[in-house]
């Protein structure tokens, strides 16, 4: 029988029964391995929480919270997997913090324990469902009460809990060597099954040295970002050597070139640990695959499948020379970061309050470390993937700014993208969820309290990014984050998505479009926020890549590896496949990432869109462990041709301070040279009036920004969008006095090629005021003055 756990199809990651039960496998485990020894140990010193050597460096101190244990045990391993314990250390309770610490002489654990090489750990807790018995042994039942009480206690001593400050685990629950996910479980099958041969354990860790490198300081506002995955960004390719392929290792040597496609930020999908380990047990099968990696295990360690070195300590420190390799390139390194749900999801079974898994945060202490209904008994889920962290809790806050901070001073991580970042501003503990943008407990402003963001213009400080949504009512905060947050900007995809794919079936005024260009200042200015706070992307992860959502009329996740099968997926992707026709889908593209590059804001876009990469319309690839979800380097002339736009175009946008600005544009002449700093202009070159800006028939739209009020090497920079399917004659402004307009690129067809966008000085003349322009059906033209 396959339990698993209960989570939504959007990102589902389940632990997988693999070939071998646990029961077949190990048996049920009884009492302690003959040689494990119980002993004492002195409480620890004040400190962190988490297990660190003493500052002489000869003992070992172990500190964990729990406000509602009446009993914690430390069980210390000689081995990661399939031993039984060495050692074993009640803790000491301090009743003014409820953390449990035991301080633990290195000269014991060597002489006595036996464990000479890596001090793997991991803790068994009692409280008020289940007290400790004297009688209890391992896989007993001894002391049981329930399985969750009214408070909401979910204590089971049969499992081996992971701590939740462990600074490397040394495998994930299921793994290749056949776990069933089924030993973590509780409820009356499974509480009985001791997993701690098989658990996680945590892994004692010295202070590491390696070096992150100098930190890029530049703004957010003058950064390229570029969302891939740390696997798949190079378990293709066959410049990388083949024991790097996928691993942080692998991705440090795609530093360079990544900076020479223009890139200023890498934004890495999670890589805290995460289920994954089992991905590759069926290489022709998505089934339980879990890709993307939004189910986190522990929020201090790095994923240790992506590590070359796979021994203590090495994942961490190969993290961090991956980090200096990227620092080095001038790169940035932001981090996709889960902290509104967990790995150990919800319930196995709709209405069974009994079966969860128990893996570290719900067995130690449930109701601090997540949100409950109101009766106690189940997780209150605005995730889609098992329940709310309980963020509000200031145990639980700590956690994730603990956890933050340690990515940051560490780790060397210069900015976060915070998955379903709501949850964070959450102010309700149980029973409900109520959003703050002000209330100062949330984490939202604990984070930017204790970590303060970057300035507009740059400088020391942390990039702190929001995916601004959630599941259910309150969750859709586009535009109502807090000072300091920057948000994924759903509106600006949306509006341009509309206009390119949805023409005669969706509205959208060129009143919206402009404001979606020049920094959706209706969701950012009023709060005191600038361009930047708005995440200008076409397509993240999630979702159509960008060729599909110009070739895809629909969704089609259930085709065949390596493209899929994966279930799920939205539905209303605002896509078209531009009649079929090849050469209108890579326009359209251009037009797409043209929209990024030439509009105010941080833009984003997803590793493979250089060239043009495609999963054939699956929109939901969140299993897909495999080459067709992976980077390639085998690219068709056009994904070449591609690549040259995208490279030109971003580095066009590096190289013109006009189209980065640190506040919102205005439309006035401060400067005196008979310009505004953005002016806005029909096809005929006048200014749009009310009527125009409303009307959704009108699809054509142009504007100019004075270059010389942002000390930008042009005078001005033209953009005309023709949204129509007809060509559409744009009369030009004046480019300033003494100056012509030179074109960089047009998006049409007709222009396709490797210098479709026209490197610095090989600009072609175009005219001076009044000239006109024809731009071809459903292009884009950039032209600059001097």
């Amino acid at each position: 029988m396959t339990l698993m756990l209960s989570v939504p199809p959007r990102r589902r990651c389940r632990l997988v029964t693999l070939a071998t039960a646990v029961v077949l496998a190990f048996g049920v485990v009884g009492p302690a391995a003959p040689d494990a020894v119980t002993s004492r140990a002195v409480a620890a010193p004040g400190g962190p929480l988490g297990a660190h050597y003493g500052a002489t460096g000869t003992t070992i101190d172990f500190r964990i919270f729990s406000s509602r244990a009446t009993r914690i045990d430390l069980y210390l391993y000689r081995t990661a997997w399939g031993g039984q314990e060495a050692a074993v250390v009640p803790l000491t309770k301090d009743s003014t913090t409820n953390v449990w610490s035991a301080s633990v002489p290195v000269s014991t654990i060597q002489g006595q324990y036996g464990i000479t090489g890596a001090v793997y750990y991991g803790y068994r807790a009692w409280g008020p469902n289940w007290p400790y018995d004297p009688a209890w042994a391992k896989g007993s039942s001894a002391g049981f009460v329930s399985d969750v009480d009214a408070a909401g206690n979910r204590f089971d001593p049969n499992k081996l809990l992971t701590d939740p400050y462990a600074r490397e685990l040394t495998h994930d629950p299921v793994t290749p060597g056949g776990a069933d996910s089924t030993a973590y479980g509780t409820g009356p099958q499974y509480r009985a099954v001791d997993d701690g041969a098989l658990a996680p354990k945590g892994i004692v860790l010295p202070d590491d040295t390696t070096s992150t490198g100098t930190r890029p300081t530049r703004g957010l506002k003058d950064d390229v970002v570029y969302e891939v995955h740390v696997r798949g960004l190079t378990e293709n390719d066959p410049s990388v050597p083949a024991a790097d392929r996928g691993t942080y290792r692998g991705a440090a040597l795609k530093a360079a070139d990544l900076a020479a496609l223009g890139v200023t930020a890498v934004e890495f999908l999670p890589v805290q640990e995460t289920q994954n380990d089992a991905n590759d047990v069926d290489p022709t099968s998505t089934s339980g695959d879990n890709y993307w990696g939004y189910s986190t295990l522990d929020y201090f360690a790095p994923d240790r499948r992506y590590a070359s070195d796979k021994t203590p300590g090495g994942p961490t420190r190969e993290f961090k020379a991956m980090v200096k390799a990227y620092h080095d390139a001038g790169i940035k390194v932001f981090t996709d970061v889960v902290y509104n749900h967990t790995g150990e999801g919800g319930p196995w079974n709709a209405g069974d309050k009994n079966t969860y898994s128990l893996l570290s945060l719900r067995g130690l202490d449930n109701p601090t470390y997540y949100s409950l209904t109101s009766d106690m008994q189940s997780p209150w889920d605005n995730t889609g993937v098992g329940g709310n962290v309980n963020t509000y809790n200031p145990v639980t806050s700590n956690l994730i700014t603990d956890s933050l901070a340690y990515w940051k001073d560490d780790l060397g991580v210069d900015g976060f993208r915070f998955d379903l970042a709501p949850i964070l501003g959450n102010t309700c503990q149980h029973g409900c969820f109520q959003y703050s943008r002000t209330d100062p407990g949330t984490a939202l402003n604990r984070i930017t309290g204790l970590m303060p963001p970057r300035p507009a213009n740059g400088g020391t400080g942390t990039d702190w990014i929001a995916e601004p949504w959630a599941l259910g009512s309150g969750t859709y905060q586009v535009g109502n984050f807090p000072a300091g947050w920057s948000e994924w900007n759903d509106k600006f995809r949306d509006a341009l998505r509309r206009s390119q794919n949805a023409l005669g079936v969706e509205n959208v005024t060129p009143g919206e479009l402009a404001t979606r260009f020049s920094g959706s200042s209706d969701l950012y200015q009023d709060d005191g926020r600038a361009p930047f706070s708005s995440v200008n992307f076409m397509v993240a992860h999630d979702g159509f890549t960008l060729v599909d959502l110009y070739q895809c009329n629909t969704k089609n996740n259930n085709q065949p590896w390596p493209y899929g099968p994966s279930d799920g997926g939205s539905d209303s992707n605002r896509s078209w496949d531009q009649g079929g026709v090849a050469a209108d889908q890579r326009k359209a593209a251009r037009n797409g990432f043209a929209s990024l590059m030439l509009s105010a804001g941080t833009p984003m876009m997803t590793g493979g869109d250089e060239y043009l990469r495609s999963l054939k319309c699956n929109d939901n690839p969140y299993n897909l462990d495999s080459s067709a979800n992976w980077l390639s380097t085998d690219w068709t002339s056009e994904q070449s041709t591609f690549r040259t736009y995208v490279q030109r175009l971003i580095a066009f946008r590096k190289a013109h301070p006009a189209l980065r600005p640190a506040a919102f544009y205005t439309a006035s002449d401060t400067n005196g040279n008979g310009m505004g700093q953005l002016q806005w202009f029909t096809p005929t070159g006048t200014t749009p009036d009310s009527t125009y800006w409303s009307d959704a028939n009108n699809h054509a739209l142009a504007w100019r920004v004075d270059g010389t009020e942002f000390s930008d090497p042009a005078g001005a920079l033209y953009v005309g969008y023709n949204g129509w399917s007809g060509d559409v004659d744009f009369t030009l402004p004046s480019p300033g006095a003494g100056k012509n307009w030179y074109r960089v690129t047009d998006t049409s067809s007709w222009a396709e090629g490797p210098d479709q966008v026209a490197q610095s000085g090989s600009e072609s003349y175009i005219g001076g005021t009044g000239t006109v322009y024809r731009l071809h059906a459903r292009a884009t033209l950039l032209l600059i003055a001097k």
